[in-house]
């Protein structure tokens, strides 16, 4: 496997010698062949990673399993206790509740957004116009210590509290190496909402001719604690049953407020 570390892309470089990218088409296209090219990317019909999530001292190891037909899985073991979060069959999103342990189905409008999320498969960026999206370079910003083209994605909009408003967020790229170092998006409902949420990338690996980031720090943006999120495998298209993402015959048809 090789190893793609943020400040030291060399091997990426030898493919594309650097340019001075001026619109968002030429960072976006530099940063689909820097992670393993269009053809590739369109390849992959099914990522399953494998990681662990640190939230303050306290380690939870997890699977998600995505699809490019829509299906989708998170599994955590807490304490002996599994829990599923977004599990999507095609047709109904669930996951568990942490105070009954039981599954529970989502709401008609958390649904209806995960289904809109379902165009993100592999990346949001690849043939990002097709999807109906809009990418606009904002322009130049240092973060974390690196010159950065910041980069506003527009996608479909989403349904919060029976309102429609634009699904949006902002891209950090760094400008050598034309990866996103950070992406901030804001919280559009609960207690959090109008908070900007902020998540960092980091340590580029390859996986069978794409790369991917290998660490992701998650959090509240200007504020401490948050979750470290490592992944130790990722395995592209691999095969899937699909009744594993089914809602638990057993189980009430209780539903969650998201």
């Amino acid at each position: 496997m090789k190893t793609l570390k943020t400040l030291a892309i060399a091997f990426l470089l030898t493919a594309i010698a650097p340019v001075s990218a001026q619109t968002a088409d030429e960072i976006i296209n530099n940063y689909i062949e820097n992670i393993g090219g269009k053809e590739n990317l369109e390849k992959i019909n099914s990522v399953t990673f494998t990681g662990k999530i640190d939230f303050g001292g306290m380690i939870l190891p997890f699977t998600k399993t995505q699809s490019s037909d829509g299906l989708s899985m998170t599994k955590a073991d807490v304490q002996g206790q599994t829990f599923y979060q977004e599990v999507f069959d095609g047709e109904t999103l669930w996951g568990t509740n942490q105070m009954t342990f039981a599954a529970e189905k989502s709401d008609s409008e958390s649904t209806e957004n995960f289904k809109n999320s379902i165009n993100d498969f592999p990346e949001p960026f690849l043939n990002y116009k097709d999807k109906g999206y809009t990418a606009e370079l904002i322009g130049k910003e240092t973060i974390e210590g690196l010159s950065t083209f910041k980069i506003k994605l527009v996608k479909e909009p989403v349904m919060v509290d029976g309102q429609k408003i634009d699904d949006l967020s902002y891209y950090y790229f760094d400008t050598e190496n034309f990866v996103p170092i950070v992406m901030e998006t804001e919280l559009k409902s609960g207690p959090g909402k109008g908070m900007t949420i902020q998540i960092k990338f980091s340590d580029y690996q390859e996986v069978d001719g794409v790369y991917f980031a290998f660490s992701m720090s998650q959090g509240v943006k200007g504020q401490p604690g948050g979750q470290l999120i490592t992944i130790t495998d990722v395995k592209l298209n691999e095969p899937m049953d699909k009744a594993m993402f089914a809602f638990p015959a057993a189980a009430t048809d209780a539903v969650k407020k998201e």
